[in-house]
């Protein structure tokens, strides 16, 4: 009788029950570290500079001068809005993958008020009316995909993906309806000689008010997943429907209501867009930035305050990549090489925190 000998493999992946905080932070410490080095070496490779010379131009092009730095927090409030945002409908489970839509529809409901209201009703009133329906319209844009969700069982990653195509459509209409001079195909500069709808100073800051608004909503968002009832909710419909449904959980309404606070702080969003940053609109002010809130979102496990620090991490990034393309005359691609291998160098360890690679032991009981 013959015997089949089974082999152990090498190296088994086997998943985390648990890992403690600061094992996990190790990890990306190490490997933001792993990520500095290896972009150290493909400057090197590639363009014969110092690498401390590119890293320090990229600091000083995200946080060399007073001006810089809150171009930078400004960036930074807008992205991390869009990624509170999306926490809840991520952390539920349903893949909101329509964030520039929604951000696309507010700014241009905030621009209309803008065009419209400027000259007749006082700054504060119409920030606050362009706020309030700045979120009705996210709301609505984020409330639809749920509806044929939860009623149809429709695909919520492709419904949202098209809604994006609608808004764009929608606002390339506005930006001919509202052209400004006539045949520049763009909308110029809202209320500039007025500043009507423009957010005020603050702390003697033209981007106060973006940080002041932006803080309350990660705040808010926070305690909202963390320690209220639909918080709870959420979770529990993100971990299982069939578990959901056996605590007596009525799925359509959870998914309706967490799409209509995803879609509003998107639709907000884009109003901090148009009434705090541009003071336009255009189908390019959402920017790419509902596709990047994503990976915000994800990798800060829908934590908000750690959103903050990976939105700041990936606006340096691009600050820097610019710095370092124009101060080296390097091309674009060379500096998202360098952005690339340390997003992949950070994403990469999530791998690690979730999982363990365990060695095949010696007879004799050792590890390989």
């Amino acid at each position: 009788m013959s015997t089949v000998r089974h082999n152990e493999p090498l190296i088994r992946i086997v998943k985390r029950d648990t890992i403690s905080r600061p094992k996990s932070w190790g990890i990306r410490i190490a490997a933001v570290l792993l990520a500095l080095l290896i972009s150290g070496l493909f400057i090197y490779s590639v363009t014969s500079l110092n690498p401390a010379d590119v890293y320090k131009a990229m600091y000083e092009g995200a946080m060399g001068t007073t001006r810089r730095r809150w171009i930078t927090i400004r960036d930074v409030m807008v992205l991390l809005c869009i990624g509170v945002g999306l926490a809840p409908a991520f952390k539920m489970r349903f893949w909101n993958i329509g964030a520039e839509g929604q951000i696309l529809v507010g700014g241009c409901v905030t621009a209309w008020c803008m065009l419209n209201l400027g000259t007749s009703l006082p700054t504060p009133v119409l920030i606050l009316l362009m706020a309030v329906i700045s979120i009705v319209a996210g709301a609505v844009w984020g409330i639809l995909p749920a509806i044929f969700k939860a009623r149809w069982g429709t695909n919520e990653t492709l419904f949202t993906l098209m809604m994006n195509y609608v808004a764009i459509q929608i606002t390339s209409y506005c930006v001919a309806l509202w052209e400004n001079p006539a045949g520049s195909n763009t909308v110029g500069i809202i209320n500039q000689q007025t500043g009507a709808g423009w957010f005020p100073d603050l702390f003697g800051q033209a981007y106060g008010l973006n940080v002041v608004i932006v803080l309350a909503l990660t705040v808010g968002m926070f305690a909202y997943l963390k320690y209220s009832k639909q918080g709870y909710e959420i979770a529990v419909v993100g971990e299982s429907h069939n578990t959901a449904r056996y605590a007596g959980i009525k799925l359509s309404r959870v998914i309706i209501r967490t799409m209509a606070i995803s879609g509003a702080i998107c639709g907000l969003a884009g109003f901090l867009a148009v009434s705090g940053v541009d003071h336009t609109i255009s189908t390019n002010t959402a920017g790419g930035r509902g596709f990047t809130a994503i990976i915000v979102a994800w990798l800060a496990q829908f934590n908000t305050f750690i959103m903050v620090l990976i939105s700041f991490l990936l606006v340096f990034l691009q600050k820097g990549a610019s710095e370092i393309a124009s101060q080296f005359n390097l091309n674009d691609f060379a500096s998202d090489v360098i952005t690339g291998i340390i997003l992949f160098c950070i994403i990469g360890s999530e791998f690690f925190i979730n999982y363990k690679l365990i060695f095949r032991k010696k007879k004799g009981g050792a590890k390989a």
